[in-house]
Formats: structure tokens, sequence, C-alpha cells
């Protein structure tokens, strides 16, 4: 019983316009706008240029245009307002900052997120999010622009609703869409049928997928993601003796996790040869000069998705998970779904992570089942990318709510049409 683990990104290629990798998406002269994690797309006439991706804090908020390799607009998903209103504004300060402005001064406001566990927890937050992409970010005329919309799996009907409502109602759009976040990122790597992984900073989703449709009865959620594994390591750097308490020492504890951490293939052996030996060891310099030496943490932080209950929590590990959302499958789709397990979301980035799955999932499996986990390159913003390709069919035009169906029928439209 064989694996595969960490592979390019392969299948079918079920968009025959497009190819990966490419340097276009698109053929045609119309072109197409999108926005990620509750996202965006809108007909364009002139061609828009992919400049180059923003930084990245906690849940981040890609913006482009679709037909384009990757988004042009990378802002973090956050809000922030003054903690002391009165005197901000009164030395001409704004009421509201937004991404990036928001990030570079968190120190003096108080800072939300619009997007908690990949559900919008805050409306207002997210109008003014969405307004600032549309405006400052994008510079479009939105209400000449279809829009594109991802959602989480299982998202509340409410939560759809307000969503086509906004922005119909508020930003004027002449039709939209809603799509599901992993349907995307198994088109982006060539798939329509498969079992997608996304693993991002606040969830943990596990969503099997059958020529292009999700099986809801056989999604899995944990809510164990990146912002945990942050908070894991905090707690073994503070047992180290490196204390990190506030919001910007926790962005550094980020950034070593995302620079040094990694999968062990045999967690109980890797622990063991550390004790003996300083071959994992690393250095890792702070923003004021001292240098720290990361050795086991380096390993123990990512064992969590593996082994929930290291911190507490009463959930099988992401193999399991996986394992347990294709067992809830039809028999006759269960092949399939072994040998196109897709991996997507940025904590997915994880070095080891693509074939310790891999290994994993072999020893729960079948042993005639034949497992391969596939871990495309571009999979941070593969359901960006997905979206991208699917707006950019000329058989999407169908697809969309108008304007003139939503007046007609309301927001309960998006329930027949997105699906």
């Amino acid at each position: 019983m064989g694996y595969l683990g960490d592979l390019e990104s392969g299948g079918t290629d079920i968009f025959p316009e497009f190819s990966m990798p490419r340097t276009k998406l698109y053929s045609n002269p119309d072109n197409y706008l999108q926005v990620q994690r509750n996202e965006v797309i809108g007909k364009k006439m002139k061609e828009i240029c992919t400049d180059i991706l923003g930084p990245q804090a906690h849940i981040v908020h890609p913006a482009g245009f679709a037909g384009d390799d990757a988004p042009c607009v990378v802002i973090p998903s956050l809000i922030g307002r003054p903690r002391n209103r009165h005197a901000m504004i009164g030395i001409g300060q704004k009421e509201t900052y937004i991404g990036d402005e928001a990030q570079a001064r968190r120190g003096v406001l108080q800072l939300s997120y619009p997007v908690d566990h990949g559900i919008v927890r805050d409306w207002s937050a997210m109008e003014k999010l969405w307004e600032h992409t549309f405006d400052k970010e994008l510079r479009v005329m939105i209400d000449e622009h279809p829009v594109l919309l991802t959602e989480a799996p299982l998202n509340p009907k409410m939560n759809r609703e307000k969503m086509i409502e906004i922005m119909f109602e508020v930003f004027e759009v002449p039709a939209t869409y809603i799509a599901i976040q992993a349907v995307l990122s198994l088109y982006a790597s060539g798939r329509t049928t498969g079992i997608v992984m996304d693993s991002g900073e606040g969830v943990t989703h596990v969503v099997p997928i059958y020529e292009g449709y999700a099986l809801p009865h056989a999604v899995q959620r944990l809510d164990l993601a990146g912002k945990h594994l942050t908070d894991t390591f905090i707690k073994i750097l503070t047992e180290e003796g490196h204390i990190f308490t506030t919001s910007a020492e926790r962005e550094i504890v980020r950034d070593i996790k995302e620079r040094l951490t990694y999968v062990a293939m045999d967690f109980e052996k890797e622990l063991a040869e550390s004790k003996e030996s300083s071959e994992v060891d690393r250095k890792y310099e702070l923003p004021d000069g001292q240098v720290i030496t990361i050795g086991a943490g380096r390993f123990q932080c990512p064992e969590v998705l593996f082994d929930p209950g290291r911190i507490g929590m009463e959930s099988g590990g992401i193999h399991q998970i996986v394992h347990k959302s294709i067992s809830r499958c039809d028999m006759d789709i269960r092949r399939d779904m072994y040998a196109n397990v897709v991996l997507s979301g940025g904590n997915t980035l994880i070095p080891g992570l693509a074939d310790r799955l891999a290994r994993e999932l072999c020893s729960l499996s079948p042993s005639a089942i034949r497992v391969r986990v596939v871990a495309p390159p571009e999979r941070k913003y593969s359901v960006w990318i997905g979206g991208s390709i699917l707006a950019s069919l000329s058989t999407f035009e169908q697809m969309w709510i108008t304007k003139e169906e939503y007046m007609e029928s309301g927001s309960s439209i998006v329930h027949m049409k997105c699906f």
C-alpha cells in the first residue's frame, strides 16, 4: 500500500481553455474581477494587470481580476477603530482604518475581524472591507461589474442571503454568484471530483466533491488551524524562556512558525532524536538583534494537527477527519476520493504535512486503495485561482444571479442558483 504526497498540481484538464502553469487564464478581451473569502467578480472591458501580493496578517482578503494567475491585491482582513476616538479624530485621524492601514496602527487601534472561523460575524465591518477593496484597492466602479462571492461549506442560509443582499442593495452590482471555496480549490487543481482539505487561519474544513458538487452530509469541520498553531508555538517558546505577549510579538512568532516549523513523519522518533542531537536546532534573529535557538518546538507545534489532544481538544486529527469524511461518501466514489486528496490554504504549506497525511491515510484505508495527496504549490490562493478560472468560462454566464432575478425573487434566489 503506497502513497504519493507533495505532488504538483495535476489531474485531468477539465478546463481546455486553460493550462497550468499559465501566464494567462483567458483568451478573450473581456475580463472579470474577483475578491476572495467572501469575494468578488466583475466584468471589465479593459485588461487589468496583476500587482505584487501584499503582506499577510491574520485572515487575508485577496482581490484581483478573473483570468489572471493571482490576485493583484492581498490585504489584511481587519478593521481598526481608535481606542481613544475623540483624541485621534481631534488630531486629524480617521474613524476607521482598514487592511494595511489598520495593521500599521494596531498599537493605537481596537481591531476587529469581520470573518471568524470562515463565517462572517460582523456585517458592518465586512461591508467596509468590501467597499475599501472596490474603491481604494481595485479602483473600479463596482456597479458596473458582476461579483463572484465565495463561502465556507455549510455557510448559514441567512449569511448567504445577506451576502447577495449587500451586493445588490448596497453596491448595486448587476449580477453576483456564490461558490463554495473548496469546490474552487478543486477546480484550481484541474479536478471536479476529489476531497479538499482547506486549512487557513481559523478553521479547517474537509469537503468531498463529486463532479463539481460538494457533498454536505460528509463535510467535516475542525476548529484547529493556523492561529491555533501560533498559540501553541507561543506556549512552547514561553516554556523555553522566550516570552511573546503583545500583538506585534505574536506576529514574530507567526513568522518563526512559517519559516521554521515542519511536520515529522514519525513524531516519537523525531522527539527522541532531538534529545540526543542538536540537528533540528535552528537560529532565529529577533527584530532587536537577539538570536534565539528553536529546537524540538519546530515539529512539536504542527503535531497538534494530527493529535489535537496535545492542546486539550477532543477531536481526531486531520487524517482522521479526512478518513471520516470519505467514509460518509457512497462506497462507489471512495476510491476516487482517496486518490484525489487536495490540500488548500496557507496552513497546509508546512513542510512534511502532505507526506505525513498520506502516510496516516494509508494506515486508515483498505490495503487495496491507492492514496494520493496533492499539494499544489499555489495552494495558498487556490480558492482565488479556482474562482478566476470559473468566472472566465463562457459557460459561467448563465450561472449569474442577475439584478432582475433578485428583484423578482428576493434573496432566497441564492439557494436556487448557488448550490
